[in-house]
């Protein structure tokens, strides 16, 4: 048997994938959560193989849980699923440690053979996806950038930014304007749109 983690924050789709994987012959779901910084506790309570983790969680996102599970039990595969198809997300997937990515409208069966064949030892990329990758290429933000975007996307001031990042906020206004300029936006609020957009942040 595959032991299964499920962690999404909807409780009708967490339901949902649990029932339907679990009426599988080989997989048993042996934990689910709701919260990204609830995967690792729960991973060590229920030693599953396989974890399947949606990107868009409260606590931390799916990504952060990836890595974080990678490092806590590294013989626990990971699959992020997620609605958003964005390209930036599989890059930031992969480097996370996840072993699979595929999107929510995947078929129910599908979407059990990719947890086989990362319980397996293999990788499972949405093809789509993977294209869209290739053709769109890496995020042109520097970290920096993208840590003072991301924090920018929730409204936050120059002056909020800046303390949170320990930055002055002439630094923290440079890289605003950096990153404008990358993403060919009009304002901050449209550079983290286009960011996020993009998978980047």
């Amino acid at each position: 048997m595959i032991r299964l983690l499920i962690a999404d924050d909807q409780a009708l789709v967490r339901g949902a994938l649990s029932a339907l994987l679990g009426l599988e012959h080989d997989i048993e779901v042996v934990a689910e959560v709701g919260r990204g910084d609830e995967v690792v506790d729960a991973a060590r309570a229920a030693m599953p193989d396989v974890a399947l983790i949606d990107i868009e969680m409260p606590g931390i996102d799916g990504i952060h849980a990836a890595a974080d599970l990678r490092t806590a039990l590294p013989a626990c595969r990971v699959i992020i699923v997620t609605t958003f198809g964005r390209p930036g997300y599989l890059k930031r997937a992969m480097q996370a440690g996840a072993a699979g990515f595929v999107v929510k409208d995947t078929p129910a069966a599908q979407l059990a053979d990719a947890v086989r064949r990362v319980s397996q030892g293999l990788r499972v990329v949405d093809p789509a996806l993977a294209a869209d990758s290739l053709a769109q290429g890496d995020s042109p933000l520097t970290d920096r950038e993208t840590d003072v975007l991301a924090l920018a996307r929730t409204g936050g001031s120059i002056a909020e930014i800046a303390r949170t990042l320990h930055l002055s906020e002439g630094t923290v206004r440079n890289h605003l304007s950096a990153a404008i300029g990358k993403t060919g936006a009009r304002n901050r609020a449209d550079a983290a749109r286009i960011a996020d957009q993009n998978g980047w942040l």
